[in-house]
């Protein structure tokens, strides 16, 4: 990798220092991700669907707070906006501590788990998409890709950490444990935060939620067909393994993340170079020949290399696409954009689920890789023409 300048060595000092509290809130985030299924169904008693709803319920909540959120940060700061879902991430954890205490009475339990889980929701829309407008706030528009870049490292890097940490405080310590470790994070978080800088609120006038929605609903709709791939590999890629009686499937998550990173760090700064529509032209098609490989792989070792391939793809759709949404507004509405853009992936992880799983128990496990490749080829033909589009207004993708 080229050597970067200190100015540019400082301007990534300043964005994963923002970007950190993102880093904080996901791993808050990751650590009951692998536990609260099992403790739902065999501690509580109830059954996989009501587990299941558990796990879902915080993405719901995250999905319908995102326009309250993009209202906090574009109006009173994201600053602000940061350090009230830091809190709202500690205060999960007393909801979690107090569903412990109350195991013996199982319903109880559950819907204080229900209510930490609704508060942890809408606590990740204020914490990620304010991190994002505050970073971007601090180091200039024109660095939003490295921002956006960032953030994706961070949240998916909290998550990878945070469910292997999780299982592990729970078979040393206890379910305790994890209330206790998210209360500190969120105190830790806040600590860090309020001595920061913040980015200026921006004047100007304030777009309607839904108008700032339609603006970015095109570059929404490629991410969220992209982001089928990824939900697919991240849900199901064990039962395909499984069904195949191949091993390590384990292994084929760590490397589908590891390559998402690697192509963030090494490829990030080619959508200022490029421009977001061409880099997600490039990266859509890496993640459908990656997916088709997973589909047709014939052992284990194809499986593992397709993938790879799919997570190096998928790491710039995000951001490239992510910069021209945020594009299509006054600096005024910066927050309202990144929610709105946001929303497509909370939206497309949301309904992977019982989509793909309907496509596997119709067609076979291998038929979910299909259907995923086949949407990732949809966001490919639409990144196409929103590029032939902006070209077609004079407005090439920059070249520098």
């Amino acid at each position: 990798m080229p050597q970067q300048s200190p100015s540019s060595l400082a301007i990534t000092a300043q964005v994963v220092s923002i970007v950190l509290f993102t880093f904080i809130g996901y791993l808050n985030i990751g650590i009951p991700l692998a536990v609260l299924p099992g403790y739902v169904h065999n501690q509580l008693g109830f059954s996989a669907v009501i587990a299941g709803l558990v796990i879902s319920v915080q993405y719901l909540a995250t999905l319908l707070s995102r326009p309250t959120a993009s209202r906090i940060i574009d109006n009173l700061g994201s600053k602000k906006a940061v350090m009230w879902g830091l809190a709202g991430c500690g205060l999960s954890g007393v909801f979690m501590l107090a569903c412990y205490v109350l195991t013996p009475w199982p319903w109880l339990s559950l819907m204080c788990l229900l209510v930490g889980r609704l508060v942890l929701g809408s606590a990740e829309s204020l914490v990620g998409s304010g991190s994002i407008s505050w970073a971007i706030g601090r180091v200039g528009a024109d660095n939003t890709a490295k921002v956006i870049s960032w953030n994706g490292i961070a949240s998916y890097g909290a998550l990878a950490v945070g469910a292997p940490l999780g299982v592990w405080m729970v078979g040393k310590l206890g379910l305790w444990s994890m209330g206790v470790s998210i209360i500190l994070l969120g105190v830790i978080g806040l600590l860090i935060a309020w001595p920061k800088r913040a980015a200026p609120v921006v004047s100007g006038v304030r777009l309607p939620f839904m108008q700032v929605l339609g603006k970015v609903f095109a570059h929404g709709s490629g991410l969220a067909l992209g982001a089928i791939g990824f939900g697919t590999i991240a849900t199901f890629i064990t039962l395909y393994y499984a069904s195949r009686s191949w091993p390590d499937a384990a292994l084929t998550l760590s490397l589908f993340g590891a390559s998402f990173i690697c192509a963030r760090l090494l490829f990030g700064n080619m959508i200022n170079r490029l421009g977001g529509f061409r880099v997600a032209i490039v990266c859509l098609s890496v993640e459908t020949v990656g997916l088709l490989m997973l589909w047709l792989a014939p052992d284990a070792h194809t499986a593992l290399a397709g993938a790879a391939l799919s997570g190096f793809g998928f790491s710039l759709v995000f951001p490239a696409l992510g910069v021209e949404a945020v594009n299509q507004v006054s600096a005024a509405n910066r927050g309202a954009a990144v929610g709105a853009y946001s929303l497509f992936i909370d939206l497309s992880l949301g309904i992977t689920g019982p989509l793909v799983g309907a496509v596997a128990a119709g067609f076979g496990f291998a038929s979910m890789f299909l259907f995923a490749a086949g949407a990732a080829a949809c966001g490919l033909m639409l990144s196409v023409y929103l590029y032939r589009q902006k070209a077609s207004r004079g407005k090439p993708a920059p070249t520098r």
